[in-house]
């Protein structure tokens, strides 16, 4: 019987194996045939059969199962909290039992913000991280605007929480107008001229 060389995030995962059958005694050396070759990609049924005077087979199922490492908060994080190294590990798991959007290095998540609280323990994915905020309500801020080619720059505040990206209200401080712009830096929101 031959079976495919792993690599080494590859591991055989045998059974279940039904338990009335666990019972049986053999006096021959169990014989293994594997039940279907043709189909084996990832999972394949191997039959054991006993040639006692009173014969008896079992099908035990194996998979080749496939690990990658995830990212896992060490501790409860609170929805706000901006992630750091310190908050996660790295642990080794099955793919089939890991969530979407799962994150392979931690590295990725340091900096961005908890969307939701995320328990102890837990995987972490990317549908539960948001980016920092770039612009924080009451900041001051840089108005940058384009005037066909010409670059005017001007004090602001920003009146809303802004991501990255992101369109916020911000007020122009010298005119006292409010006005829309998307978040370029911690420090820049760029208005844009219609």
């Amino acid at each position: 019987m031959q079976f495919p060389t792993l690599t080494d995030r590859q591991r055989f995962l045998v059974g279940p194996i039904e338990t009335h059958l666990q019972q049986e005694k053999c006096s021959q050396p169990l014989k293994p045939l594997v039940a279907s070759p043709q189909h084996m990609k990832d999972r394949v049924m191997i039959e054991l059969r006993c040639q006692d005077p009173k014969p008896w087979h079992i099908y035990i199922p194996v998979r080749i199962v496939g690990t990658s490492p995830v990212a896992v908060a060490v501790h409860a994080i609170v929805s706000g909290t901006v992630i750091k190294a310190s908050d996660l590990k790295i642990e080794e798991h099955d793919l089939s039992e890991l969530p979407i959007g799962f994150l392979d290095d931690p590295a990725i998540a340091v900096g961005l913000t908890a969307g939701r609280p995320i328990a102890g323990g837990a995987y972490l994915t990317n549908q539960q991280l948001v980016a920092a905020k770039a612009v924080q309500r009451g900041q001051a801020v840089t108005l940058l605007a384009d005037l066909r080619g010409v670059s005017i720059r001007m004090a602001g505040r920003a009146l809303s929480d802004g991501l990255m990206n992101q369109r916020v209200r911000v007020q122009n401080l010298s005119s006292g107008k409010i006005v829309e712009g998307i978040a370029r830096s911690e420090q820049v929101v760029e208005i844009i001229l219609q």
